[in-house]
């Protein structure tokens, strides 16, 4: 069974693959459990008719399952954790938010403006948050192996990698190591490389974010 799946193409350049974090969790999903895909690029600045028809709301990534479209990369990853059980990547539930709210406060520090809002210490307390746990239950959010946490926190990781040391020239602690040896593992992976946005592609998508 092969799926078709539609992600985001680089801006101004629609052959090749963007920097919807999203997008590559869902190709991250796929490519570890080793499960045969179509590819569509979407250009999300003109995105094709076709692509409306079928997925009117137009975001991306959508995946089509029994002839049916399904958007959210959520419910995407929990489908094909259904359909393709192995390797088996649902985390245990005490595990299954460990890290959420990085992102969120990655933008929020990313957007600031203001030194004093106190947004890059709320982004270092959830890293530290994340060190914590890796050190008592790693290298992996579940231990040895890979699970469905890792694959949606791998690609906004990189995000706050690249786009923070871009536009704020910031980087992660030393002292947070467990995180430097985690974005490491993750990065490394076969599946990351092949999935993984140029850094020019992901500077350029936050661009107008940070501009705002």
């Amino acid at each position: 069974m092969s799926f078709e799946v539609c992600v985001k193409a680089a801006a101004g350049d629609p052959e090749i693959l963007g920097d919807c974090p999203f997008s590559q969790r869902v190709l991250l999903t796929l490519e570890e459990k080793k499960v045969p895909y179509k590819m569509h690029l979407i250009n999300v600045n003109e995105k094709p008719q076709w692509f409306l028809e079928m997925n009117p709301e137009g975001k991306v990534p959508v995946i089509k399952v029994d002839d049916k479209w399904v958007p959210d990369s959520d419910v995407i990853t929990g489908v094909l954790e259904e359909k393709h059980p192995s390797p088996p990547l649902a985390p245990p539930p005490e595990h299954s938010s460990v890290g959420s709210k990085i992102f969120p406060a990655f933008v929020k520090f990313l957007k600031s403006k203001d030194p004093n809002d106190g947004s890059e210490q709320a982004l270092l307390d959830e890293l530290k948050a994340l060190d914590d746990h890796l050190k008592d239950h790693g290298p992996y959010i579940n231990g040895e192996n890979i699970c469905a946490v890792d694959l949606s926190l791998a690609p906004k990781l990189y995000h706050l990698q690249v786009a923070l040391g871009h536009y704020k020239n910031w980087t992660i602690p030393e002292s947070l190591s467990h995180v430097h040896n985690y974005m490491k593992l993750l990065f490394s992976r076969e599946s990351f490389e092949k999935t993984k946005p140029a850094p020019d592609h992901v500077v350029a998508g936050w661009a107008p974010k940070v501009n705002a």
